[in-house]
């Protein structure tokens, strides 16, 4: 039998905060500096190759292949840059490490306005908030800056713990992490995959953040899904007052 609901677990891109420019933009800017005229279209498709090839011979920031996220971003920015035809090694390293660093800065993350106050608001009710993000070891910073960092107890990225969503096991580590069972324990995310089905695979109660309206007509039950973080609480309220509701 399910007992009280006691942790919310919390992805952060795009549940959170969103990158503020596209990636081309912020690409282009950094390309600018460097004297170089690249357009953000051209950009974003040579990122999208970049990201996408990355992610498929080096998957969690290439963590078992020796690589880490640091490495592993600038390996996408260079090789970004390089489908652009810019081929100078020093000039692709130094703008590799600046876009690294940037990324870290509050300027280009976007917090959602519903926020702040779902954040609040599930503190006042007596839970614990802990993060599970397919992140790098950036994110403590990104949130300390985004002025987010004070509302959790306790963070886990995919690169430390060297598995990424869908994998459950990233978020058996933030159970072991909380020292509370699944079946007290709710999860919310964007991704119908890697936060809403990998969490409802080990009993947590998984929610599907839906802004864009995407899953209205899907097979997903209604009351798994919210279009907005400002729902969120009254959900949880509802499995407090009756830890039957699923």
């Amino acid at each position: 039998m399910r007992g009280p609901l006691q942790c919310v677990l919390w992805d952060v891109k795009d549940t959170l905060l969103k990158v503020r420019m596209s990636v081309g933009q912020q690409y282009c800017k950094e390309a600018h500096r460097a004297g170089l005229d690249l357009k953000p279209s051209q950009v974003d498709v040579a990122f999208r190759q970049a990201y996408q090839r990355c992610s498929r011979h080096y998957p969690n920031y290439g963590i078992t292949q020796g690589m880490d996220g640091q490495a592993w971003w600038m390996k996408v920015v260079r090789d970004t840059f390089s489908r652009c035809q810019v081929q100078d090694p020093t000039l692709l390293n130094t703008m590799a490490l600046n876009l690294y660093n940037d990324f870290c800065n509050p300027e280009n993350w976007e917090v959602f306005p519903d926020c702040q106050k779902a954040l609040e608001s599930c503190s006042s009710l007596g839970l614990t908030l802990g993060i599970v993000s397919n992140f790098d070891r950036r994110l403590e910073g990104i949130l300390k800056a985004c002025d987010l960092l004070p509302h959790f107890s306790f963070l886990v990225t995919s690169e430390e713990a060297g598995v990424a969503k869908p994998d459950p096991g990233i978020f058996e580590q933030a159970l072991q992490k909380c020292g509370i069972e699944a079946a007290n324990t709710a999860h919310i995310g964007d991704h119908y995959l890697l936060d809403y089905l990998s969490s409802r695979s080990l009993g947590i109660h998984g929610y599907l953040l839906d802004r864009q309206n995407k899953y209205t007509n899907s097979d997903l039950p209604s009351e798994h899904r919210i279009g907005s973080l400002d729902e969120l609480p009254l959900r949880l309220q509802q499995i407090m007052d009756n830890p039957r509701c699923t």
